[in-house]
């Protein structure tokens, strides 16, 4: 029995075991595995997994202190359970966090890696600061409404201006977020160590992906983080911020399926 909830898209929608090398998609914060889901259905024709984070979506919290190696080592669990020893993983954000986390303690499980809207870098003593304050915020009298600053600062200017449908719906999923899970992923980010040296060790291909509005993740820190892997893929997305998933699914999910052969054709 698996640690977290998962679904199966794809090539991968049959029961049993998974054959095929999958393409896992690590979702970002505060949300669940289904804001993959204009992505997944661009990716019809690969085997994908899609994972709901502790405490998101139907996967319960983990016991012990929050931590995003907690939240790798159930993946990897998880995977094996599935039936799966190596995978294609991609995280957007707080998945990225997570996939970097994979990569350090199981490497072997890598077989591409895809960094989208995220970095490397643990975080500064106010950005620490700010995840436990909002985490305290989540368990107290402002629940979720605690994340709902992501529309403006998620999306980009193009998106907020004339998309309305694409912020009613990042609207709508960050007021059903759940306030457990947001205080335990804060607490587990905040956590988190620098992963640059990871990137260094990591051999598969990979890519690094960043909306071009994104203002949680400069161009600077997508290219200093692109610069520390040795087969990579740098990629912007036009008129998109740091929820690129929503804003131009089509575009991200051509660069994943380019990931993906990029992998299948290393192994």
């Amino acid at each position: 029995m698996t640690k977290l909830a998962w679904q199966r898209h794809g090539t991968t929608a049959a029961e049993g075991s998974i054959d095929a090398l999958p393409l896992v998609l690590l979702h970002a914060f505060p949300f669940d595995s289904s804001m993959w889901h204009d992505v997944v259905a661009e990716l019809d024709d690969l085997p994908v997994l899609t994972v709901d984070a502790p405490g998101f979506g139907a996967s319960p919290l983990l016991p012990g202190e929050p931590s995003l190696d907690a939240y790798a080592e159930a993946v990897v669990s998880d995977l094996a359970e599935l039936g799966v020893d190596r995978a294609v993983i991609a995280g957007l954000s707080m998945g990225g966090y997570a996939a970097l986390a994979i990569a350090a303690a199981r490497p072997a499980v890598i077989a591409g890696l895809g960094l989208l809207d995220t970095k490397a870098e643990a975080d500064s003593e106010q950005a620490m600061a700010n995840r436990l304050a909002m985490a305290s915020q989540a368990e107290g009298e402002e629940g979720s409404a605690v994340v709902l600053g992501l529309v403006q600062a998620g999306l980009s200017p193009v998106t907020l201006a004339h998309r309305p449908q694409v912020v009613e719906a990042v609207r709508q999923a960050l007021e059903n977020a759940p306030r457990e899970g947001i205080a335990w992923a804060q607490r587990a980010m905040a956590a988190r160590p620098d992963r640059l040296r990871t990137l260094e060790m990591i051999s598969a291909p990979a890519l690094v992906l960043r909306g071009q509005h994104d203002g949680m993740t400069g161009a600077v820190e997508a290219r200093h983080l692109a610069g520390h892997l040795a087969h990579v893929d740098l990629v912007e997305v036009p008129e998109a911020g740091h929820f690129a998933h929503v804003e131009a699914p089509a575009a991200v999910a051509g660069a994943l399926h380019a990931l993906y052969l990029r992998s299948i054709r290393a192994r």
